[in-house]
């Protein structure tokens, strides 16, 4: 048995995949000078990862950084390409086209002005992106957020990642075992050792026997068989908050290389949910995320069916071969009991629509890598900490998704006149609605001291969704002051500049594959 001090030494991270890998590879490398931490990560054989999650944060450029995988190597061995940030299509409303982004870069200005009252009351003829942020320009036309002379992990624009799934883990996992001193146990777990009051003396593998540790991460995705099975604790759905509990996926080809990369996600409004359209090297990722409450399975593929045929990017695909997941919408209140966290898809999933699974693993694996206890009696205190700050972490992303559907005006089907209810919305999300009545959403309306989503997401997200706020008309007036008009030129001639200086994504990932092919002619 245990005792309460018992140094915490043997870390085991229990599944693989992007949670599994990034989690040991980040723990690794923040104690890599501690002989006494081992870290050892167990994976079944018989489960592939769930490998649809193909967008990241800006967060992933540090993370990959610190973790010593060169932006390069990444780029080319995970088929990835440059992400930066979501276009939305046809969310505001059913009656007509309408299309907004989300970009990772902030306004101009953002910190010197209140620079959504201005745009409102002296630049509203353009969209609130396009008229605040050079990010928007760049993404309308395919452009590389850098140069190829930009240092690793440096950008002109800020950005993040679209990547195969299967290879990220892949590649982490190379790098981690070789690199960063994980040892890597390839096993079906078949028990775990403890009672669900006690902590986890050890997880015993169906070949390996028993695997002994002082502290276990549970990235085992869905089936949560650590913190879910032996544990016990329950998933709090958000069903009644976010309907969408199903997506068919699949890959999309090219219909020939030379056509042109995405910049951002594309998220297109469908009658029931929407679709997900992820543009790489070599092909595309494609789902339908929708409500199994208002839309079949068949209906779902006959609609990813015909937003397909109309993609004349790619090659014709059979829908058929779509992949099926089914996903209940919520996320685990505690996250750490005893010695277990959990950490991806076993600590919980909602829908993909703001990519926010990655980051969640990030954070998670960066608290416990920086607050990692010395010993099993400070397991509880370190336990509640996490989980107050998850909790809330958690909380912000539902708001934040909810915030896309009850601004929208669609109200042609059932599914959009559910989601678009604020009774369904929590009594923050509610406040802040009224309040953003007749202000901009400020940096002070967010308490947590690592806010998921800035102000300036607040800021993208309801401008382009169509919702305007009453300003006093002198409070407006009084901002359009030559130094913001000075500034407001600057900006215009800075977006020209980045048009007419960055190569498209194409150009940008063809020059690098050349590269790489002509150093290993050497």
């Amino acid at each position: 048995m245990q005792q309460a001090n018992s140094s915490i030494r043997r870390i085991v991270v229990v599944g693989g995949g992007a949670a599994g890998w990034l989690t040991a590879s980040i723990i690794a490398v923040t104690h890599k000078h501690d002989d006494n931490i081992s870290i050892t990560l167990v994976e079944s054989p018989d489960i592939s990862i769930l490998g649809v999650g193909e967008g990241t944060w800006p967060t992933m450029r540090s993370t990959l950084l610190k973790i010593g995988i060169s932006e390069e190597v990444f780029l080319t061995q995970c088929n990835a390409s440059f992400k930066q940030g979501t276009s939305f299509y046809n969310w505001q409303s059913d009656k007509g086209e309408n299309q907004y982004y989300h970009p990772f870069s902030l306004p101009f200005r953002y910190f010197e002005s209140d620079i959504a009252a201005w745009w409102q009351g002296h630049a509203a003829e353009q969209d609130f992106a396009h008229a605040v942020c050079s990010q928007a320009a760049l993404c309308d036309n395919h452009l590389a957020p850098k140069q190829r002379q930009t240092p690793p992990y440096a950008g002109i624009a800020n950005y993040g990642y679209h990547l195969d799934a299967n290879k990220f883990a892949t590649l982490l996992q190379q790098h981690a075992t070789t690199k960063l001193g994980v040892q890597h146990i390839v096993d079906h777990v078949d028990d775990v050792v403890g009672s669900p009051s006690t902590p986890i003396a050890s997880i015993v593998g169906r070949q390996y026997g028993a695997i002994e540790g002082d502290l276990f991460i549970d990235c085992t995705g869905f089936a949560a068989r650590l913190i879910g099975q032996h544990y016990g604790v329950p998933l709090t759905p958000c069903s009644n908050v976010l309907a969408n509990d199903s997506a068919v996926a699949i890959q999309a080809p090219y219909v020939d290389s030379s056509v042109d990369i995405a910049s951002t996600t594309h998220s297109t409004a469908q009658d029931n949910g929407w679709i997900w359209d992820i543009g790489l090297p070599s092909r595309k990722g494609v789902g339908y995320v929708y409500s199994s409450a208002h839309c079949s399975e068949d209906e779902a593929r006959a609609t990813l069916d015909n937003y397909l045929k109309h993609d004349k990017k790619t090659t014709d695909v059979d829908v058929s071969e779509a992949r099926k997941i089914t996903f209940t919408p919520g996320y685990r209140k505690t996250l750490w009991v005893e010695n277990c966290v959990a950490i991806g898809n076993s600590a919980g999933f909602l829908e993909p629509l703001e990519a926010s699974a990655l980051v969640m693993i990030e954070l998670s694996a960066t608290h416990i890598a920086k607050q990692l206890p010395r010993t099993l009696c400070e397991c509880k205190a370190a336990g509640r900490q996490f989980n107050n700050a998850f909790e809330k972490k958690w909380e912000r992303i539902v708001d934040f998704l909810k915030l896309h559907y009850v601004l929208s005006e669609r109200e042609a089907s059932a599914y959009w006149r559910d989601m678009r209810d604020q009774r369904g919305c929590s009594t923050q999300l509610q406040d802040w609605l009224t309040l953003w009545k007749s202000r901009s959403p400020i940096s002070s309306d967010f308490e947590l001291r690592e806010e998921l989503f800035p102000a300036a997401s607040y800021l993208f997200v309801l401008y382009g969704m169509g919702f305007r706020s009453h300003y006093n008309d002198t409070y407006q007036a009084n901002l359009h002051t030559a130094e913001q008009r000075q500034a407001y030129a600057k900006h215009v001639q800075s977006i020209q500049q980045q048009l007419n200086g960055l190569p498209t994504n194409r150009q940008f990932l063809n020059q690098l594959a050349q590269s790489n092919c002509t150093q290993m002619h050497f």
